[in-house]
């Protein structure tokens, strides 16, 4: 019986302990150690009495309520240095007693607000060293009251549960160093009254908020618990918003200032506090009057300047705040954009630019125009509403070709080309005050109705980028006020029905005049420069045989004498001078009736180009039937 009874415990024992861990056991705890065992999950079979189990530098990837099932009396947890990504709900959740919680170094992108619950004890908790971009507001809410030791740096963090953080009382060490926090909430520290070591190293904070956490720590023997701060790597911007921190004269190592240009790079307790300055708002851009129609979008601009950014509120003409709505929204930028705008959106609205230096206004007017509808405001009765303009232009059209048309039309279309027509039609009626007109029409490529809105003042409009060879459907409405409110009655003037020129086709004979033109302006122009050459050649040698002293060949030579039919010589005679070398005549240029210089030459080519390019450009255009004056002519 003695062997079976051994192997009994043994394999008690083996089961208590999982086979790649050690296990301690110390007094009355029992220390279970299982790192660098390259472990991918949590060892199933781990004793439930275990006060401390180690778990680092192995490859575990995601955390579950089985995981730690009835291990109420485990104090201290380590999962440094591993692989996890995801975290269960409730993954913790019998674990009463743990008061230490190491998540660093692993691969979290965010918690979920049940993902740490069920420690109500918990003192420390290590977060660093993630991928952290989010946390639930409700992340912390089990152990607000516990905890004592805060790590969140070396992740991504842009916000952080303030709300939370801010109501732990017993939080000591809070480290927020080396994430992406650009802004702190005013007041997120003052009731961390046992806070001594905060770390916003390196981040993106460019001011911060008054606080009378960071009075604490200026004289370190007056204050019970001194405040160490550690705040450089941040791109402060030292204008007046963080005078009230340069008049504490803390001893921190803080970093220089970033901004404005001319404190960049000095040492921030070096800048004197009169440079710590502020610029007021002022509107540099605003939108003074608009005009919208019933239905549209209306987007109300006004950009200001500043240092600090100034923000920017709207107030409506009922003299309220103008929130964000489904209706409205108003833009970081200072925009208010009004979705579809009504009529009781009319009025004037008052821009609002405030910064801690001051604030500045100005004020804004919109008008929205009623749109017309179906048998509301048409003084002529009978005429449809603007929805119906195509039935209604054809209808005109037709009653016109009918016989029924009036001396002269209210509404007229001319200069029509293929794309582009002039609208004209008559002054209004003195009694019927015009605020605009409204010119809608549509072709028969396209049925959607296109607007276009003109002032009172005009009685034509040139239509532009029509379809060439379409029929288009034409009305043109008035729109006058109705009385003192905001309402607009309308008032149809006329239709009208035309239709665009085809596109006209190209010229075929312009491209065989163009290449011939070229043609004979590239052969005169060889000929010519041939004939410089060879006139230049002849002056050349005519120039050379009257100045050489070559010998003259005199044949038949006789001297007159009185009766001596056999004269002696007597001495030499007189040299005679050489004959003169006449002009060349070889051109072949017509009846010319002489011999041409180099000048005369230049011209008598030219006048027989003309001719011959007259003759070609007759020739190319004889077919479309029109005259050689049409087209463009090339002169050599």
């Amino acid at each position: 019986m003695a062997p079976p009874l051994l192997l009994l415990l043994l394999a008690g024992g083996a089961a208590a302990c999982p086979l790649p861990c050690v296990c301690q056991n110390l007094s009355e705890s029992l220390s279970t150690l299982c790192a660098h065992r390259g472990l991918l999950f949590v060892p199933p079979n781990v004793d439930r009495r275990t006060v401390e189990l180690r778990l680092a530098d192995n490859f575990i990837q995601a955390l579950g309520p089985p995981d730690f099932r009835n291990m109420t009396g485990l104090v201290d947890l380590t999962l440094s240095r591993n692989a996890i990504t995801r975290i269960g709900a409730r993954a913790f959740g019998d674990l009463e007693s743990l008061r230490s919680l190491h998540l660093d170094g692993n691969r979290l992108v965010e918690l979920g607000g049940g993902s740490l619950r069920g420690p109500v004890n918990l003192q420390h908790l290590i977060l660093s060293g993630n991928q952290l971009g989010r946390i639930a507001p409700g992340a912390f809410d089990d152990f607000l009251d516990s905890l004592e030791d805060l790590d969140l740096s070396y992740n991504n963090l842009r916000q952080v549960p303030w709300a939370g953080i801010g109501a732990m009382p017993a939080l000591h060490t809070l480290n927020l160093d080396h994430n992406l926090i650009d802004a702190l909430p005013p007041g997120a520290f003052a009731q961390l009254g046992q806070l001594s070591r905060l770390d916003l190293t390196s981040n993106r904070l460019a001011t911060l908020a008054p606080d009378p956490l960071f009075s604490r720590g200026r004289d370190a023997q007056a204050s019970a618990a001194p405040l160490v701060l550690s705040f450089s790597g941040n791109p402060l911007h030292c204008n007046c918003e963080l005078l009230w921190l340069r008049r504490l004269a803390r001893p921190d190592d803080l970093e220089t200032c970033a901004s404005p240009a001319g404190l960049a790079g000095r040492y921030f307790w070096a800048v004197p506090e009169a440079e710590f300055s502020c610029e007021p708002p002022l509107i540099a851009r605003h939108t003074q009057r608009l005009w919208v129609l019933e239905g549209q979008r209306a987007a109300l601009r006004c950009r200001a300047l500043g240092d600090p950014a100034p923000t920017t509120h709207w107030v409506g003409p009922d003299d309220r705040l103008v929130g964000n709505s489904s209706r409205a929204r108003a833009f970081p930028n200072g925009t208010l954009e009004i979705g579809v705008a009504g009529a009781g959106d009319a009025g004037a609205y008052t821009c609002i630019a405030t910064n801690p230096a001051g604030e500045a206004t100005a004020r804004v007017e919109l008008r929205v125009l009623a749109l017309p509808h179906g048998g509301n405001g048409s003084a002529d009765g009978g005429h449809p509403g603007p929805s119906d303009i195509a039935a209604s232009a054809r209808t005109a059209a037709e009653g016109e070709g009918e016989g029924t048309q009036e001396a002269e039309p209210a509404v007229r279309v001319t200069e029509v080309t293929a794309t582009s027509g002039l609208v004209s039609w008559g002054p209004g009626r003195p009694a019927d005050p015009v605020w605009m007109f409204q010119i809608q029409y549509n072709s028969s490529e396209d049925e959607a109705l296109i607007y276009r809105i003109v002032p009172a003042s005009s009685q034509h409009f040139l239509l532009k980028h029509l379809v060439p060879g379409a029929d288009y459907d034409l009305c043109l409405l008035a729109l006058s006020p109705a009385g003192p409110s905001d309402l607009t009655s309308t008032r149809l003037l006329g239709c009208a029905h035309f239709s665009t020129l085809p596109a006209a086709p190209l010229c075929h004979a312009l491209q065989a005049h163009v290449l011939g033109g070229t043609l004979t302006v590239a052969v005169g122009g060889v000929l010519v420069a041939a004939l410089l050459v060879f006139t230049v050649a002849l002056l050349v040698r005519g120039r050379g045989a009257g100045n050489g002293r070559l010998p003259l060949k005199l044949s038949h030579v006789q001297s007159q004498t009185n009766g001596d039919p056999s004269p002696t010589p007597k001495g030499h005679p007189p040299r005679s001078p050489p004959p003169r070398p006449q002009r060349s005549c070889s051109l072949d240029l017509g009846d010319t009736g002489g011999c041409y210089g180099v000048r005369r030459l230049r011209g008598a080519w030219a006048r027989r180009s003309h001719s011959v390019h007259g003759g070609l450009l007759a020739a190319g255009c004889r077919g479309l039937g029109g005259s050689s004056e049409r087209l463009e002519e090339s002169v050599v």
